[in-house]
């Protein structure tokens, strides 16, 4: 069916020059909002009826005459139809249909991804400073940040994960503080307890390695502790040290890992800082006015101009991540996508206006975002608030202890970004159809189910290679091989739209149009050619729901127990 569809878009286009060679037009199918209405629909007349000075339905006429004129539409199409004031329904053949099980099975792993196209993408996420362990909203941006990752990856792009935090502010600064008072004694609440300190049993945990002297060693550095209360330093090097091993061990349970990690402070090191804001000084896009030099962002649509050095000589801390972004440009990605909480929207504005006023050809728009809110978390029917370990706030770990990995992931995964969210714990560790995450996960495990019963009952489950796909004609087998087809273009429209839940809304689709067809129809028939067709496509849904799962770092086992089965015969 991707080949049909593929074919009919180019005769779609080869029409539309033909009837409004003046005009640009993308040729592109929708998909009807009710089955029946149709496979595909066209919509050109309705687009094109404005600049050609047409009535949208007398267009459509005429473009459905001259489409069933292309060798493509008589291959692949069986009618196509006119609706309301312009709408073209086209239904496909049977045969157009039948072809995505060859397809996906010859493609497997490979399905829906195109070849290399020669651009680098970085992806920053997660970022969270070595202060404590990674929250839930650490957590979403994982599941988003990963999951982007994979999308652009099936798009043909180089992509490079990198992790982005600072380890010599004030947060830092007091983490190393709050551990140095653990050392000498002091616990939340003492006399002398500084208030601003960090009280999550945690910094108890540094404070007891430090003083045994160990090693901790992280994804990017390696610390030994020397024991000594007094070694304020020391005990800052050790405590990010740990925290960055922590982290490490949260993002690996996780499934998460990354390919660099850049630290805020070699931005200073380096010279990166004060070289950007002299690109900036001598491109003629500040001034100084009460001290302090500003940034002119309003030239670039930002709503105010901005302070670049405070009048005592210190940074605002959007003048670094400027200079960050200019070095992911010189670094040569020509796309950065950047996942945060809401919190930094608006940092947005005066970053890009930063990057493009330093005249370095990097275009409007560069970084894009992706924000995410914070996650409310709920279980046995309340709001949890508190970590024990953190002491404020529930980490990713205990979401990983109390459901999964691949609940977590998916869930995390599942709605829009930028949309409240509330994490219902209970409702992830069901076994049920409810669960959205089993559901998927338990049409894969159907599918392996079945497929193995077919080997011991003596099919030749070898044989489906050879499968007449012409069999597959009942009304879920068409439903269900439709949406095998869509997986190709939703991937490309999640990556372009950066928008990884289109992939949960797709497996939960996908599952749904198999279950349908799992209740309907029986697989191990006596008629052993409609057996192996049908075995086919099962095993064509059985990748193509592996290959998105992987997309979101969720497994695809091969064996589930549902709660409360219901008699299934295959």
């Amino acid at each position: 069916m991707i080949q049909a569809k593929a074919e009919l878009q180019l005769a779609l286009a080869r029409v539309v020059a033909l009837l409004a060679p003046e005009h640009a037009y993308t040729p592109l199918f929708e998909s009807p909002k009710q089955a029946a209405h149709g496979d595909l629909a066209i919509t050109a007349a309705m687009q094109l009826a404005k600049p050609l000075k047409s009535n949208p339905r007398a267009l459509a006429e005429r473009l459905v005459a001259a489409l069933n004129e292309q060798p493509e539409v008589k291959r692949w199409v069986s009618a196509l139809e006119i609706a309301g004031p312009g709408f073209i329904n086209l239904r496909l053949s049977a045969a157009a249909k039948q072809a995505v099980v060859a397809e996906v099975r010859t493609a497997g792993e490979a399905f829906g991804r195109q070849p290399a196209n020669g651009q680098k993408l970085m992806v920053e996420f997660v970022s969270a400073n070595p202060t404590g362990p990674l929250h839930v909203g650490h957590a979403r941006q994982g599941a988003l940040g990963d999951s982007i990752c994979h999308l652009f990856e099936t798009q043909g792009w180089a992509v490079t994960r990198e992790f982005y935090y600072n380890d010599a502010g004030v947060q830092i600064a007091t983490l190393a503080t709050s551990t140095q008072c653990r050392i000498k004694g002091l616990k939340p609440g003492d006399p002398g307890w500084p208030e601003s300190a960090y009280n999550g049993e945690y910094i108890a945990d540094i404070a007891a390695d430090f003083l045994a002297g160990k090693t901790v060693k992280a994804d990017d550095r390696e610390f030994t502790a020397s024991g000594d209360p007094e070694d304020l330093d020391g005990i800052r090097q050790f405590a990010v040290a740990y925290l960055r091993h922590e982290q490490d061990l949260d993002l690996q349970a996780f499934g998460v890992s990354f390919d660099n990690y850049f630290l805020e402070s070699s931005l200073y090191t380096t010279g990166r800082v004060e070289d950007t804001v002299r690109r900036l000084v001598a491109a003629g896009k500040t001034f100084e006015e009460g001290g302090a030099l500003w940034l002119r962002t309003t030239d670039y649509g930002d709503d105010k101009d901005r302070v670049m050095r405070k009048s005592d000589g210190t940074f605002t801390y959007f003048v670094p991540d400027v200079a960050y972004h200019l070095n992911k440009w010189e670094r040569g990605f020509t796309k950065v996508i950047n996942c945060q909480g809401t919190d930094h929207h608006g940092t947005i504005a005066r970053v890009r206006a930063g990057v493009q006023a330093a005249g370095t050809g990097v275009p409007p728009g560069y970084p894009d975002y992706v924000l995410n809110t914070m996650v409310r978390v709920v279980r046995d029917g309340a709001e949890v608030k508190i970590s024990k370990r953190a002491g404020s706030y529930v980490t990713l770990r205990d979401l990983i202890d109390w459901t999964s990995r691949d609940a977590v992931r998916f869930f995390l995964i599942s709605r829009k970004a930028d949309t409240e969210f509330t994490f219902d714990v209970d409702l992830a560790v069901k076994q049920n159809d409810e669960n959205p995450v089993f559901y998927v996960q338990y049409a894969h495990a159907r599918i392996c189910s079945v497929l193995a019963q077919a080997a011991a009952q003596g099919h030749d489950v070898a044989a489906i290679d050879a499968a007449d796909h012409s069999l597959l004609t009942a009304p879920t087998e068409a439903a269900l091989m439709l949406k095998l087809a869509d997986y190709p273009e939703m991937l490309a429209n999640a990556a372009r739209d950066l928008a990884p839940h289109d992939v949960a809304f797709y497996l939960r689709d996908l599952a749904g149009a198999f279950h349908s067809y799992y209740g309907a129809e029986r697989f191990l028939v006596d008629d052993a050619g409609l057996a192996r067709a049908r075995l086919a496509l099962l095993d064509a849904t059985r990748q193509v729901l592996r290959n998105a799962l992987a997309l979101l770092g969720v497994s695809a086992p091969d064996a589930m127990s549902r709660e409360q089965p219901a008699a299934e015969t295959a």
